[in-house]
C-alpha cells in the first residue's frame, strides 16, 4: 500500500549486531521516480552492505529478514489491496530481483511468504537466488481492509468518512466493516505466526516476505510500542528489515534498508 519516501520528518533506529551498527534514517514526502539517495549510515568508513555473520552470543538467536513485497500497480495508484490478489508490476519485479541479489550470499535457511500473489512473486525470486523453495504461510497475509479494498485512500475517506476516521485513528478493536479486520486481530495472528517461526528456527537465519500492514505489527512487537501510536517508521516496497529473537525477547537490527534499490520503494501508507 502506497506513500512516498523522501523529504522532512526524519526517523532513526540504531541497533548493534555483532560487528556492525546500522542507523536507518528516512524522510517523508519526495515524489516517486527520483533517483534514490541513500539515507543509511554506519559508524565505519564502509557503507552498510549486509549483516555480518552472528557472533557466538547470537548463534542461539533466531534472525529474521523481513522483506516487503515489490511494488504493484495498485501501490502506485494508492489503492488499498488488502487480501485482493494483485501481482507485481514491472518496477516491483525489478525490486524483487534486486532484493534477491542482495540477500543471495547470506546463509538463509528458509524463505517464508504470505500466500498472496505479490508476496509469492517476490519470495520466489528470493528463494531461487538462495536455492530454496518458498514456504507459504497465510497468517502473514495483509490485513483485511473490508469495504476499503479496491478503493484509493482518497475514495475511502470521501465515501466512508466515519469509518475512515476510526481506521485512521488506529482504534485497536475497530473491525473494518464487510469482512475487515481489527488491529488487535491482526496483531494476534502475526505475533502467533512469529512465535512459531522462532520455535522452528532457533539459531538460524530465515527470510519472510510479507506486507505493509503485517510489518507495521512486526515493528511494534519488536519495539514494544502501542497499536494506537502513530507510525514513526517507513515500510518501503522491497525494503529489508532485520530483527532477532532470543530468550523470549526481540531486538531490531535494521529497518527499511533500501541500499539495494535504484529508486526508493513506495511506503505502505499514503
Amino acid at each position: 500500500m502506497p506513500a512516498r519516501a523522501g523529504a522532512a520528518n526524519f526517523v532513526r533506529h540504531a541497533e548493534q549486531s555483532s560487528k556492525w551498527l546500522r542507523i536507518s534514517v528516512f524522510q517523508r514526502g519526495a515524489g516517486r521516480g527520483r533517483r534514490r539517495r541513500s539515507h543509511g549510515f554506519t559508524l565505519s568508513t564502509d557503507r552498510y552492505r549486509r549483516p555480518q555473520l552472528p557472533n557466538d552470543h547470537l548463534m542461539q538467536a533466531t534472525r529474521i529478514c523481513f522483506v516487503r513485497h515489490g511494488e504493484t500497480s495498485w501501490n502506485a495508484e494508492k489503492r488499498i489491496q488488502g487480501n485482493i490478489d494483485v501481482g507485481l508490476d514491472e518496477a516491483g519485479q525489478a525490486q524483487a530481483d534486486a532484493a534477491a541479489r542482495w540477500l543471495s550470499p547470506l546463509p538463509i535457511a528458509a524463505v517464508y511468504s504470505s500466500d498472496l500473489l505479490r508476496a509469492r512473486q517476490t519470495a520466489e525470486r528470493l528463494a531461487r537466488a538462495l536455492n530454496l523453495a518458498p514456504i507459504l504461510r497465510p497468517e502473514f497475509r495483509e490485513r483485511r481492509y473490508g469495504l476499503f479494498e479496491g478503493l484509493t485512500y482518497d475514495q475511502s475517506r470521501s465515501r466512508y468518512p466515519d469509518v475512515y476516521s476510526l481506521f485512521e485513528a488506529r482504534e485497536p478493536d475497530f473491525v473494518i466493516p464487510y469482512g475487515g479486520e481489527s488491529l488487535r486481530q491482526l496483531h494476534l495472528r502475526v505475533s502467533d505466526g512469529l512465535r512459531q517461526l522462532v520455535d522452528d528456527h532457533r539459531g538460524q537465519t530465515i527470510a519472510l516476505v510479507t506486507h505493509g500492514g503485517v510489518l507495521d505489527i512486526v515493528n511494534r512487537v519488536v519495539r514494544g510500542t502501542s497499536l494506537r501510536q502513530p507510525r514513526d517508521f517507513l515500510i518501503p516496497n522491497a525494503g529489508i528489515n532485520w530483527v532477532s529473537a532470543q530468550d523470549g525477547g526481540w531486538k531490531m537490527e535494521a529497518w527499511g534498508v533500501t541500499d539495494h534499490l535504484t529508486m526508493v520503494g513506495l511506503d505502505e501508507l499514503p
